[in-house]
Parts: C-alpha cells; sequence; structure tokens
C-alpha cells in the first residue's frame, strides 16, 4: 500500500476544489464538504465507524484506497488549520487498520483509535468526545469544540477533487435477502432495480429496502429511485419481516398505541446514547406527552429536542415495542415549526457514570432485529452495475437544490456538470456519472446513457 506522506502538498484552496467537484458528506447527512473546509479547527476526524449493521462499504473503502482516505483527511488538516488527524474504526476491522497503518504519514500527525463493535459509535457526537474528550454544546456542531469531522468516503472524494475529478461514483453494500450479497461502486443516478439485478435479484417474495441502513435507514418498495450521493447501501427484506412491519406502520398508529401503552419505565431513556453522553434527551418523558392534552404538549416534546434519531429506543429498548423515536421526531418537527430553540436546564453537561457499561452490542442488536441469518461478509466486487437510464436529484444534499444547466437533448459527457451550486445558499454541484443524451430536466436530471 503506497503511503501518504506527500498529501500536505495541497492546492490553494481545497475549500474551492471540494465545492467544484461537489464533494458533500458522504455518510447520509449530504452537508456540502465545502463549508466546512472554511472553518478552522485543530482537529479533523474521518468516520470509519460504520455502525448500522449488516454495512461493510466505509470498511472495504478504507482496505483498498487507505492512502487516498489519508490524503484527504491530510489535506483538510491543512485547509482547516488542524495539527491533529484521528481515523475512527472498528478495532474488528483487521484488513482495514493494516491497510491505513501502512499507509500512515511518516510524521505522525494522523492516528487510529480503535472502537468497540457498538452502536451508534458513528455518531458525531460520541465520536467526537472519544476522540477529543470533549462534548458538543447541546445542538451544536463539532466546529463549535475544534474538530471537523468527515466520512471516509467524503475524504476520498477530497483526494479526487483535489486532482481535478468530481464526485461521480458512489461505494455501496448491497445485502439482506438478495442471492448474491455485495459491496461495490456505483454511477449515481444508478436506479435501485440495477443494483437488485447486479446482485443476483431477491430471494423472497415481496421485497422492499431499508436505504441507508436498518436503524436509521428509510423504507421503500420503489427501486426506480437512483443512488445518491448519500446513498450508503440497501438491504433487502420481504415486505412480511417483522422490521419492515413496524417501520410501515402509520404514525397516527404509532401515537395511539403509544399513548394507551406506554407504562413509563424508562429503559428508552436509560439505554438513549446521548441520555449517556449527558444530554437531557429523555424518550419516556416525550412519550408521557402523548398522553396530555395539547395544553403542555409542547412543553414535555422539549425532552427529544436534542434526539439523534439512532432508533435504540424503538428497536432495541422498549419492552412493548413502542415508538418512542418516532415521538421525537414529531416533537422536533413541532418545535422547529413554532420556532422554539433548546434553552438548556442548567445542569452540568457530563457523561453518566453508566455511559460505558450500557453501550450496545452490533450482535445483541442485530439479533434483535431478527437479522441474523443476513449478516454476511457482502465482499467487495469490482464489477458495476449498469442501467440505460440514470437520474440526478438536483437536491441531493443539505441546502438550496443545485440549478439545472443542461437542456433536454443535450449530450453529457461524464463528469459533466448537470447542476450548478445555487448562488448566494448552502448548497452543492451534481455532474452526470455517465456519458449520454438529456432526456429530462426538472427537479432532477434524466439521462439516458449512450
Amino acid at each position: 500500500m503506497a503511503r501518504a506522506e506527500e498529501a500536505g502538498r495541497t492546492s490553494p484552496s481545497l475549500a474551492d476544489a471540494a465545492l467544484a467537484a461537489g464533494v458533500v458528506g458522504a455518510g447520509g447527512a449530504g452537508f456540502p464538504t465545502h463549508v466546512k473546509l472554511g472553518a478552522q479547527a485543530d482537529t479533523v476526524i474521518a468516520n470509519g465507524a460504520e455502525c448500522e449493521p449488516l454495512m461493510h462499504k466505509d470498511t472495504l473503502l478504507m482496505e483498498r484506497h487507505a492512502a487516498r482516505v489519508i490524503t484527504g483527511l491530510v489535506r483538510s488538516m491543512e485547509q482547516v488549520g488542524a495539527s491533529r488527524g484521528v481515523i475512527g474504526i472498528k478495532a474488528k476491522r483487521a484488513a482495514a487498520i493494516a491497510a491505513l497503518r501502512a499507509a500512515l504519514p511518516f510524521e505522525g500527525r494522523v492516528e487510529l483509535l480503535l472502537l468497540g463493535d457498538y452502536y451508534p459509535s458513528g455518531d458525531e457526537y460520541e465520536l467526537v468526545h472519544a476522540a477529543t474528550g470533549r462534548l458538543i454544546p447541546p445542538g451544536g456542531i463539532p466546529l463549535a469544540v475544534g474538530a471537523v469531522v468527515h466520512n471516509v468516503e467524503s475524504l476520498l472524494w477530497l483526494a479526487d477533487a483535489a486532482e481535478g475529478q468530481p464526485v461521480r461514483d458512489k461505494w455501496l453494500t448491497v445485502t439482506g435477502a438478495v442471492a448474491q450479497p455485495r459491496t461495490f461502486v456505483a454511477p449515481v443516478g444508478t436506479p435501485f432495480s440495477a443494483l437488485l439485478e447486479f446482485c443476483g435479484g431477491a430471494t423472497v417474495p415481496d421485497p422492499v429496502a431499508l436505504v441507508g441502513g436498518a436503524m436509521m435507514g428509510r423504507l421503500t418498495n420503489d427501486f426506480r429511485q437512483p443512488v445518491t450521493k448519500t446513498t450508503g447501501g440497501l438491504i433487502i427484506l420481504d415486505r412480511a419481516h417483522p422490521l419492515i412491519a413496524r417501520k410501515a406502520l402509520p404514525g397516527d398508529q404509532q401515537r395511539r398505541i403509544g399513548k394507551s401503552a406506554c407504562d413509563q419505565c424508562s429503559y428508552c431513556t436509560e439505554l438513549c446514547p446521548r441520555y449517556l453522553l449527558g444530554y437531557d434527551v429523555q424518550p419516556h418523558r416525550v412519550m408521557r406527552s402523548l398522553g396530555f392534552l395539547s395544553t403542555g404538549a409542547e412543553v414535555q416534546s422539549r425532552w427529544g429536542q436534542l434526539c439523534c434519531s439512532c432508533g435504540i429506543c424503538t428497536l432495541y429498548s422498549c419492552p412493548e415495542s413502542l415508538f418512542p423515536k418516532e415521538a421525537c421526531d414529531d416533537a422536533k418537527a413541532f418545535l422547529r415549526a413554532e420556532g422554539i430553540r433548546w434553552e438548556g436546564t442548567g445542569r452540568p453537561l457530563k457523561p453518566h457514570a453508566q455511559h460505558d457499561a450500557r453501550r450496545l452490542p452490533i450482535k445483541r442488536l442485530t439479533h434483535k432485529l431478527g437479522l441474523e441469518a443476513y449478516d454476511v461478509a457482502a465482499e467487495y466486487s469490482d464489477e458495476q452495475p449498469a442501467a440505460t437510464r440514470y437520474v440526478f436529484p438536483l437536491g441531493q444534499h443539505v441546502g438550496a437544490p443545485a440549478r439545472a444547466v443542461v437542456a433536454v437533448g443535450e449530450q453529457v459527457a461524464r463528469g459533466q456538470v448537470l447542476g450548478e451550486a445555487a448562488e448566494g445558499a448552502l448548497s452543492a454541484r451534481v455532474h452526470s456519472s455517465v456519458a449520454g443524451r438529456v432526456a429530462a430536466v426538472d427537479t432532477a436530471v434524466v439521462v439516458e446513457r449512450d
């Protein structure tokens, strides 16, 4: 594995290169990376924790492109003025760790942070605390404590961006009820149906997909949807699987069940990772508010305002299989709509005494979710799925959608700009991953491949 000691020879502005290349947070959030690079920080953290059950794409990416990941990390450090770089990775990922150690710069500015096999070790608040000992202020971002966090795939993209290469391809794991679980690289815009076919098709009669993971992923049965820059992978399950049945239950039914059945045992709070880190998140109190009249409901709902939506309370903690995470999501939406911000409680911010003892092992979580039969390697394949029609949403990032700069009938090349970042707003460019003809332009650009 080639070393990355030359990574510090960066262009005058990596932020400009990231903007030109359309780099965003690849871990799921999609925050435009050039904005992070415009800040100053003392520590840059590479998030390679990959804590969602069954997902492998970040681990296999690090195995195969360790030097490029470190190149992106060191260049990011130079850009924000950081003296320290940290790569958070689970200690069990032996092959990826060996590859990273072989590629570390001689000057020792980058170190590995070996994490336990628990969920959600990749949560930004958890990772920043583990790497720096600092606690992000409630409702704040890592920059508030001098840290910048990038997903490892975003760092790979930054290394490419510094060489003038835009974001065109996405690392993915497709697993679950498929004939051949795989991890591979797919062109952005590829329909999910092509991914499913590439993995030999579904092995269940009525397949649906969890996009991004079992815990925080969204549920869909529309396999026409495209891969975007934030798609981490698909878990294919039968519609009758208990996990799918829970995720598919309508919100009004979730609330009615919670209102009638919650006995305030508080397990949802006692195992909440944000609560254990010291933040005032109390899902059981949000559940209590379901039984109140409208007067006062908003007061109790504030106890869900700092929830990270990891799903532990709903999918693991609750002995009655209720929906505290969804109640917290509703509370956050209500408070945002009302313009009510977190005002604090006056309590000192410090981790709970049981923070380390109450972490949730991935194996235990996988068993609870009924996914043990699908806990397989999903080995890397250097082949790619193919399709004839690719869809590029102009809003596949946080902020304003990109502005289309191509017209129907126009021939485009791989890497060509399809959408320009919205001027004067938080936004990101969108590029074509294939050569072809523009077939439609609306909220997305559709390209039919040559």
